[in-house]
């Protein structure tokens, strides 16, 4: 908590939301915003003082509240652009939000479904990963990777969960994507899916395909599920 300058040109009220909202994004108020009684005692100043920065707050989209149970902070939407090779590890990063994995399943394989996407033959072997990605405490996507195991064999070494696929097969593998393309298509998750995501029963996903490139060799294919209750992608022209 700053205390909060009342000789200062800045509104009482708007450095109290300042304050509210630094300490949301450096973790606090996890359970819940402490009740307009509690900001009014914390902050020394009055309860209009506190309902003007719960408003702000509310109309900015940083906290909503809910009839009988208080006030809380609201769910973040990861927004993504579309402007080329992204990672969604700092997607979550650019939304003040903590990015882990919880790797599934981390081994070797025949390249199975993933070779003609891989240009291998069937019984080729391929590194498999699969994780189920955190935007904070939440789930939002469920990934599965494919790699030629003959580059990829040093990530079965790696701590995979944190940060970016790529970052670490640069590290251990040296090897850097390129290019590649992608494929977006809206999807109903299956119940096993969505109890793995958390997502409520009424709400699509986005099926994710992508092929990453390493110069003229594929390197990865990628599918993913990712919750579109909590993801959205966009676009922009000059």
């Amino acid at each position: 908590m700053t205390a909060l300058d009342r000789r200062s040109a800045l509104p009482l009220w708007a450095q109290l939301a300042e304050d509210l909202r630094a300490q949301a994004v450096a973790g606090a108020f996890r359970d819940r915003l402490p009740t307009e009684d509690e900001l009014t005692v914390t902050y020394g100043v009055s309860r209009n003082t506190v309902r003007e920065a719960l408003r702000r707050l509310r109309d900015d989209g940083v906290i909503e509240r809910t009839r009988g149970r208080g006030t809380f902070l609201a769910k973040v939407d990861i927004e993504q652009p579309l402007s080329g090779h992204y990672s969604l590890a700092r997607s979550i990063q650019d939304q003040g939000l903590t990015e882990h994995s919880e790797v599934r399943i981390l081994d070797t394989r025949p390249a199975g479904p993933a070779a003609e996407a891989l240009e291998l033959a069937p019984g080729e072997p391929v590194v498999h990963i699969e994780r189920l990605r955190f935007a904070g405490d939440e789930p939002l996507a469920l990934d599965r990777s494919w790699l030629p195991a003959g580059l990829a064999e040093p990530l079965l070494d790696a701590d995979l969960g944190h940060g970016s696929l790529y970052d670490a097969l640069l590290d251990r593998c040296g090897v850097r994507v390129t290019g590649g393309w992608e494929r977006i298509t809206p999807t109903i998750p299956t119940a096993a899916e969505r109890r793995d995501l958390r997502q409520p029963r009424p709400h699509a996903s986005f099926a994710v395909e992508r092929l990453a490139r390493s110069g003229p060799q594929a390197i990865e294919w990628r599918r993913s599920l990712i919750r579109g209750d909590r993801y959205r992608f966009t676009t922009r022209w000059p």
